[in-house]
């Protein structure tokens, strides 16, 4: 979860939000979301137990075109996108202390050898990104320790509500920013994309879920409360790379640009969690349609490595043909009417299938998944009405999904007429 959003995001916030307590609120409410979502994922996770996520919930509860429609945002949109900005950020935050170095040509090379990395043996997957993991969280804390300790001269964060904060909270700027707020938690539900690997889901999945979002929640406050109390607000406004500014300011420019290295290396781990779960869901249509038979096939370790190559392609078609910020909003956009459909099927499922086992049950019910939708949906609604084109561009990926679907089904019908 933790990565390009909560090192990207706080500049864009900056542009039409300037209270303190109005922005870590963002980070806050998002955590909220992203924890309630989490909640009732892991009931559907442990409800249906095959690996593959919404494109799996989607297909179950609605309709396959649903779900296929899913899958294909996944694969397009869900974790292609977010690794071509993480990688993006990595080689912006590298080239800000090497300015020799491409940005571009860096995210490819990371894309590329965490897609080797990944598509060779778990083994190797588990080992790389428990240590990244562990090692992002451990300098997270230390970047927060040392912005309360080392700064000579901290700037004013107002950490309590005031009179104008209650309006900033309902505006649309703050509905808008939660999108970039919600990017930032992406990944919340990446468990669910590996549900059939992994032993007692009932029990690790919201554990992994509920418990993992509450951390990075915690992390996120702290470090942009540590962005804001570091750095003078108008260095920071529009800025991609604010960790390295912020860093400037705690360590000096030396020290910056040891920062600069090291929040590139944290978003490592970024990327390599996406490239590793993300193409369990093209695995999976792989699994279910014949035309798109090649994904099913898996390495001798039973990695799903064709799967893993062909996600790597389309990162790499992002990074070398698209803009950051256009990219964030739509897909922010369209994984949000993922995630919303798929938080509705519990209510769906609970109604439809009462008998139907349910190793664990989302805590809360129905108050968190309520919570969840109306977030989302609040903030789905601002972002069509204030950002037109890229909610556009994310309607136009679901409609794209639904004619490859269809042309997926006249061609196994074809087949069968021809057999």
């Amino acid at each position: 979860m933790i990565g390009t959003g909560v090192f990207t995001s706080l500049g864009f916030q900056l542009v039409d939000i300037e209270s303190g307590f109005v922005l870590l609120m963002l980070w806050v409410v998002g955590g909220i979301t992203a924890f309630c979502g989490a909640l009732t994922y892991a009931e559907l996770g442990a409800t249906i137990r095959r690996s593959g996520g919404e494109y799996i919930f989607l297909s179950r509860i609605y309709h396959p075109a649903a779900g296929f429609v899913s899958g294909w945002i996944s694969a397009t949109v869900g974790f292609s996108a977010p690794t071509a900005l993480a990688a993006i950020t990595f080689g912006t935050y590298l080239s800000s202390v090497f300015p020799s170095l491409s940005p571009t040509w860096l995210a490819v090379g990371l894309v590329v050898l965490l897609s080797a990395v990944h598509g060779s043996a778990r083994r190797n997957s588990s080992f790389f990104q428990r240590w990244f993991t562990t090692l992002k969280v451990a300098l997270i804390v230390a970047f927060c320790v040392a912005a309360a300790v080392l700064v000579g001269d901290p700037q004013p964060v107002d950490v309590l509500p005031t009179a104008a904060s209650a309006s900033g909270m309902l505006s649309g700027a703050f509905a808008v920013s939660l999108i970039y707020v919600s990017y930032a938690y992406a990944g919340w539900n990446a468990a669910t994309y590996l549900t059939s690997e992994i032993d007692e889901p009932q029990r690790v999945l919201p554990r992994v879920l509920g418990g993992g979002t509450l951390v990075v929640m915690i992390l996120y406050v702290g470090l942009n409360w540590a962005f804001l109390h570091a750095a003078p607000v108008e260095e920071l406004v529009g800025r991609l790379e604010v960790g390295y500014v912020a860093a400037g300011y705690i360590f000096g420019p030396r020290g910056a640009d040891i920062m600069g290295v090291t929040l590139a290396l944290l978003l490592v781990s970024t990327v390599s969690a996406m490239v590793l779960a993300g193409p369990r869901v093209l695995h999976a249509i792989g699994e279910d349609y014949p035309v798109f038979r090649f994904l099913e096939r898996t390495n001798r370790h039973g990695v799903p490595a064709v799967a893993v190559y062909t996600q790597a392609a389309i990162c790499l078609t992002f990074i070398l043909t698209a803009s950051f910020e256009n990219i964030l909003v739509f897909s922010g956009f369209t994984m949000g009417l993922n995630t919303f459909l798929a938080a509705l099927g519990v209510f769906v499922l609970r109604r439809r299938e009462p008998e139907l086992e349910r190793p664990y049950r989302a805590w809360g019910y129905p108050f968190t998944p309520i919570v969840f939708l109306a977030l989302t949906g609040w903030t789905l609604v601002y972002l069509l009405i204030d950002r037109p084109v890229e909610a556009g561009m994310g309607l136009g990926i679901v409609a794209t999904g639904l004619l490859i679907y269809g042309l997926a089904r006249l061609a196994a019908a074809s087949r069968l007429d021809d057999g």
